[in-house]
């Protein structure tokens, strides 16, 4: 669950962000405490803390003073968005350009996307 290379606060940022996009956190759900998180992370609260403290400041969870964190009313949305443009600047922009390099149009990409997803439902549903 932890990996190595990664700072653990945005390790813990981006579980919390994973449960918001897979529906286990909706919106105005409460989300986990800080020492919560620490506990199951067997983290230092102040690590915890600080993931958490990282989501508040980009209004994906915010605070209810006295009650806890909350996810904030479309944080959903806004994470997929923020991953959508991620994924195009890792992924899209440089297949483009390859793409370009190889003389390829968008039909041509769209047909090699079609043909290798049908080849992964296949493959995925093999025994």
């Amino acid at each position: 669950m932890i990996e190595e290379g990664k700072a653990l606060f945005l390790q813990i940022a981006e579980n919390v962000e994973d449960s918001i996009l897979d529906g286990s956190l909706a919106d105005d759900a409460r989300a986990p405490s800080t020492n919560e998180l620490a506990a199951f992370y067997r983290i230092n609260p102040a690590t915890a803390a600080k993931g958490v403290n990282v989501l508040v400041e980009r209004s994906i969870l915010v605070k209810r003073r006295g009650i806890g964190m909350f996810v904030a009313p479309g944080a959903r949305a806004q994470l997929i968005a923020e991953r959508r443009g991620a994924f195009a600047d890792r992924y899209i922009d440089p297949l483009l350009a390859e793409a370009s390099a190889l003389g390829l149009d968008a039909d041509d990409l769209a047909q090699l996307l079609r043909e290798r997803a049908a080849a992964h439902r296949t493959e995925g549903n093999r025994p």
